[in-house]
Protein backbone atom coordinates (compact mmCIF):
# COMPACT_ATOMS: atom_id res chain seq x y z
CA UNK A 1 0.00 0.00 0.00
CA UNK A 2 1.24 3.39 -1.09
CA UNK A 3 1.04 5.87 1.99
CA UNK A 4 1.07 9.61 1.08
CA UNK A 5 1.45 11.86 4.21
CA UNK A 6 0.62 15.78 3.90
CA UNK A 7 2.52 18.28 6.09
CA UNK A 8 0.34 20.94 7.23
CA UNK A 9 2.98 23.25 6.04
CA UNK A 10 4.87 24.91 3.31
CA UNK A 11 7.65 23.79 0.95
CA UNK A 12 9.57 27.00 0.86
CA UNK A 13 12.99 27.89 2.73
CA UNK A 14 11.38 30.54 4.59
CA UNK A 15 8.38 28.80 5.46
CA UNK A 16 10.79 25.85 6.82
CA UNK A 17 12.68 28.26 8.68
CA UNK A 18 9.62 29.88 10.34
CA UNK A 19 8.19 26.41 11.07
CA UNK A 20 11.32 25.26 13.06
CA UNK A 21 11.04 28.62 15.07
CA UNK A 22 7.41 28.33 15.75
CA UNK A 23 8.10 24.96 17.11
CA UNK A 24 10.60 26.49 19.60
CA UNK A 25 8.87 29.65 20.57
CA UNK A 26 5.36 27.85 21.02
CA UNK A 27 5.33 24.65 20.22
CA UNK A 28 1.73 24.40 21.69
CA UNK A 29 0.32 26.19 18.98
CA UNK A 30 2.49 24.87 15.48
CA UNK A 31 -0.12 23.49 13.54
CA UNK A 32 1.84 20.63 12.20
CA UNK A 33 1.34 17.85 14.58
CA UNK A 34 2.53 15.33 11.87
CA UNK A 35 5.89 17.73 11.18
CA UNK A 36 6.13 17.84 15.22
CA UNK A 37 6.05 14.46 16.18
CA UNK A 38 8.09 12.99 12.50
CA UNK A 39 10.58 15.54 12.51
CA UNK A 40 11.01 17.35 16.23
CA UNK A 41 12.57 20.67 15.76
CA UNK A 42 15.56 19.93 13.52
CA UNK A 43 16.08 16.31 13.01
CA UNK A 44 13.78 13.39 12.03
CA UNK A 45 12.60 11.69 15.30
CA UNK A 46 14.86 8.31 15.76
CA UNK A 47 12.32 5.92 16.01
CA UNK A 48 9.67 7.00 13.37
CA UNK A 49 13.12 6.61 10.64
CA UNK A 50 13.78 3.11 11.51
CA UNK A 51 10.29 2.55 11.02
CA UNK A 52 10.50 4.41 7.59
CA UNK A 53 12.94 2.86 6.51
CA UNK A 54 11.79 -0.63 7.49
CA UNK A 55 8.63 -0.46 6.70
CA UNK A 56 6.55 -2.23 3.53
CA UNK A 57 5.15 0.74 2.58
CA UNK A 58 5.45 3.12 -0.07
CA UNK A 59 5.88 6.11 2.02
CA UNK A 60 5.45 9.24 0.09
CA UNK A 61 6.07 12.84 1.64
CA UNK A 62 4.14 16.22 0.57
CA UNK A 63 3.96 19.84 1.90
CA UNK A 64 0.54 20.65 1.45
CA UNK A 65 1.12 23.66 -1.63
CA UNK A 66 3.39 20.29 -3.22
CA UNK A 67 0.65 17.79 -2.54
CA UNK A 68 -2.19 20.09 -4.19
CA UNK A 69 0.18 20.72 -7.12
CA UNK A 70 0.58 17.37 -7.50
CA UNK A 71 -2.57 16.11 -7.27
CA UNK A 72 -4.65 19.03 -8.60
CA UNK A 73 -7.99 17.87 -9.90
CA UNK A 74 -11.22 19.32 -10.23
CA UNK A 75 -12.32 15.84 -8.20
CA UNK A 76 -9.73 16.72 -5.72
CA UNK A 77 -11.85 17.04 -1.72
CA UNK A 78 -11.33 19.89 0.19
CA UNK A 79 -8.54 18.14 3.26
CA UNK A 80 -7.49 19.27 5.92
CA UNK A 81 -4.07 18.61 7.15
CA UNK A 82 -2.34 17.26 8.25
CA UNK A 83 -3.34 13.83 6.97
CA UNK A 84 -1.86 10.34 5.61
CA UNK A 85 -3.54 9.32 2.65
CA UNK A 86 -3.99 5.66 0.85
CA UNK A 87 -3.75 5.04 -2.65
CA UNK A 88 -4.31 2.45 -4.54
CA UNK A 89 -6.94 3.12 -7.80
CA UNK A 90 -7.98 6.42 -5.76
CA UNK A 91 -6.97 8.06 -2.99
CA UNK A 92 -8.52 7.65 1.00
CA UNK A 93 -7.89 9.22 3.85
CA UNK A 94 -6.04 6.98 5.85
CA UNK A 95 -5.56 9.07 8.76
CA UNK A 96 -6.96 12.63 8.81
CA UNK A 97 -6.41 15.34 10.51
CA UNK A 98 -8.04 15.43 14.16
CA UNK A 99 -6.48 11.68 14.55
CA UNK A 100 -3.05 13.33 13.63
CA UNK A 101 -3.02 16.05 15.96
CA UNK A 102 -4.46 14.00 18.73
CA UNK A 103 -1.03 12.04 18.97
CA UNK A 104 1.79 13.12 21.05
CA UNK A 105 4.73 10.98 19.84
CA UNK A 106 5.86 9.16 16.51
CA UNK A 107 5.11 5.56 18.40
CA UNK A 108 1.59 6.72 18.90
CA UNK A 109 1.67 7.16 14.79
CA UNK A 110 3.88 3.93 14.29
CA UNK A 111 0.58 1.76 16.07
CA UNK A 112 -1.95 3.36 14.23
CA UNK A 113 -0.47 2.99 10.75
CA UNK A 114 0.04 -0.88 12.10
CA UNK A 115 -2.95 -0.90 13.33
CA UNK A 116 -5.24 0.33 9.95
CA UNK A 117 -2.82 -1.80 7.44
CA UNK A 118 -4.11 -4.87 8.87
Amino acid sequence: MKLIFVYNAESGFVDKLLDNMHKIVSPSTYNCNLCAITFGTFTEDDLWKSYRESSDHEMVFYHKDEFVKDYRSKWLPKYDYPLVLAEANELEVFIDAMTLNSMNTSEELIEEISKRSR
